[in-house]
């Protein structure tokens, strides 16, 4: 690889967000004069994985973002918003470039902090998200964010990734300083070639795709992209939520006070409905989230989608969503039999002062 002759490549800057529960894709379509986005297909490219249902897909003014200096777009930017009924929005910026390798590493150090991007992003978005507010239920823009980029090169040759390990590793890296033999394989240790004019490389932070026709695969990344920052919001709710309804089963109380049982309690009863509908709602969410995209089997995509999972840890988030869902149930099995016991007690109070009165009614007859 020459340093000095530069390289046709395409850089994908990939952005999530989540807009609230979910986003009604049907009225959604004449708001936005969007059309429904199916996964892009080559022959390879299995019938049966598929979006369900498709995302809603419209192209964006790109104008107003650009890549970190130095680094030039020879072409127009173009943007692609897509909106998954789940509640979260992708937001995916093309650059095209001409760019020596050095050039191209240096510009992945610049891509790893994010902030500047994340707010253009954000401020590309703001007027499209006034339109769709009607059809977002629970609208509430998530500060939480993923940004993931994809840096997409001409085709591989034969050894392409031998050769190149170490500057690959500091594009999916975003590293621009030196780094250990042990990191270099580290980094490129997750790795996927379908013929011998392709490869893929893929890492938390960025990928490299060689390849002219990978649309399909640049989907799959983005995708994968979205569903973390979905297994991350529903992670947060769900531990803000527990939090709350442990402060109402152990609510902080002066050590000297007469409690009187309670058979209705304002608080304790909005804490039981509060729960159950968490419970209800983080699961439906949960399971639209992994079930938009499923991608089940050994064809090349899902492969892709397994390599990207592992970088991302999707596994270990669902198995923290699972247990947290766990927990909510546990909560509120709690929560209704302390209203269970506060009954008995009401009931048990009724009976005490009704025997008193009987003996106070005998002492007078």
């Amino acid at each position: 690889m020459d340093p000095e002759t530069p390289i046709d490549a395409i850089i994908h800057l990939a952005f999530a967000f989540d807009l609230g529960y979910e986003i009604d894709l049907e009225r959604a379509r004449p708001l936005l004069s969007g059309e429904a986005g199916g996964l892009t297909r080559r022959r390879r490219t299995p019938e049966s994985i598929r979006y369900r249902p498709a995302p809603l897909r419209l192209a964006l003014d790109a104008s107003g973002v650009a890549l970190p200096a130095p680094a030039r777009s020879i072409e127009p930017p173009r943007a692609d918003l897509s909106l998954f009924d789940f509640g979260a929005i992708s937001l995916v910026f093309r650059f095209p470039v001409s760019m020596t390798p050095d050039e191209l590493l240096a510009l992945a150090g610049e891509l790893a902090e994010p902030t500047e991007l994340t707010a253009s992003a954000r401020l590309v978005l703001a007027p499209w998200l006034d339109r769709i507010r009607p059809v977002v239920t629970e609208f509430e823009v998530s500060d939480l964010s993923e940004e993931y980029v994809i840096f997409q090169l001409g085709e591989a040759t034969p050894g392409w990734l031998d050769a190149r390990r170490e500057w690959l590793a500091g594009l999916v890296r975003l590293e621009t300083g030196p780094m250990s033999p042990q990191e270099i394989q580290e980094a490129t240790r997750r790795s996927l070639s379908y013929a011998p004019s392709d490869a893929i490389v893929i890492d938390w932070a960025a990928a490299v795709v060689a390849d002219r026709d990978c649309d399909d695969t640049i989907q799959v990344l983005e995708f994968a992209n979205v569903q973390l920052l979905e297994y991350r919001h529903i992670d947060d709710r769900l531990d803000d939520r527990i939090e709350r309804a442990y402060a109402t089963i152990h609510p902080d109380r002066p050590r000297v006070r007469l409690r009187l049982p309670m058979v209705w309690s304002p608080t304790h009863n909005d804490a039981v409905r509060q729960v159950r509908e968490l419970e209800i709602e983080a699961t439906s969410l949960f399971e639209r989230a992994d079930n938009a995209l499923k991608l089940i089997g050994d064809q090349y995509l899902v492969r892709v989608y397994d390599l990207a999972s592992a970088r991302f840890h999707l596994p270990e988030w669902q198995n923290s969503i699972r247990r947290k869902l766990e927990t909510v149930g546990n909560v509120y099995d709690l929560l209704l039999s302390q209203a269970g016991h506060r009954r008995a007690e009401f009931l048990e109070l009724i009976i005490i002062l009704l025997i008193a009165m009987e003996i106070v009614l005998a002492f007078f007859r």
